[in-house]
């Protein structure tokens, strides 16, 4: 009778893990749907106009990085032409390029496996908050990468156009003249920082910020 009243009081992890009684609450609906669909998804288009469409993908970044330099006045991106007329041709890139592209698409098809995958694995507030962590690097990282442009487009603007801190404007700032190239390289990136910032800060984690110790997952503890 007392082992039977001990297990009872003392319930196995396994028994534990099945009817989810030990660490942290369900993860909002918010972070799921944006960490393990919208999120990856979008890697993936990503990853298919990188891979498989390189040389539209080239031409739309090089028409961007140069537009403004026709005008003498401070350019806006929203006012530039996007038909398939005013973008330069697509030019098949050369060999060292197709493959740096083709990496590029790998890596994004990286992105979206290993966020999907790993956070749909488990409920570990830990482990989720350790693969975002180095994600919000990523995209740290990801927005440097458009400094380029920016230099670019403040350098066609010149004297006239503002100098340099506009293109750093226009490519950072000035969401309302983006177009769906910048809205996904620097706009979504804005958004997928914001939503890992709140996450590691606890935000809609009912103050459960803190490290939850590792939750049983499969009859097995997630460290």
């Amino acid at each position: 009778m007392a082992t039977t009243t001990t297990n009872a009081a003392n319930p196995s992890p396994i028994s534990q893990a099945r009817t989810g009684s030990l660490g942290p609450p369900n993860i909002p609906l918010a972070y799921r749907l944006f960490f393990l669909y919208i999120e990856p998804i979008s890697a993936l288009v990503g990853a298919f106009y990188a891979g498989w469409l390189p040389a539209q993908y080239l031409a739309y970044l090089a028409y961007l990085s140069s537009s403004p330099s026709t005008s003498t006045s401070s350019p806006s991106l929203s006012s530039s032409p996007t038909s398939s007329a005013s973008m330069p041709p697509n030019v098949n890139p050369d060999t060292p390029t197709l493959i740096s592209l083709q990496q590029l698409a790998n890596l994004y098809l990286l992105f979206a496996i290993n966020e999907h995958c790993v956070l749909s694995s488990t409920n570990s507030l830990r482990t989720w908050r350790t693969l975002l962590a180095g994600l919000l690097l990523a995209d740290f990282g990801h927005l440097v990468t458009m400094v380029p442009m920016a230099r670019s487009l403040g350098e066609g603007a010149g004297a006239g156009g503002g100098g340099g801190w506009w293109g750093w404007w226009e490519v950072f700032g000035r969401f309302w003249g983006w177009d769906a190239m910048l809205w996904g390289s620097v706009g979504f990136v804005y958004v997928g920082a914001s939503m890992r910032m709140a996450f590691l800060l606890g935000v809609g984690l009912g103050g459960r910020g803190n490290d939850d110790g590792g939750r049983v997952v499969g009859g097995k503890k997630d460290e």
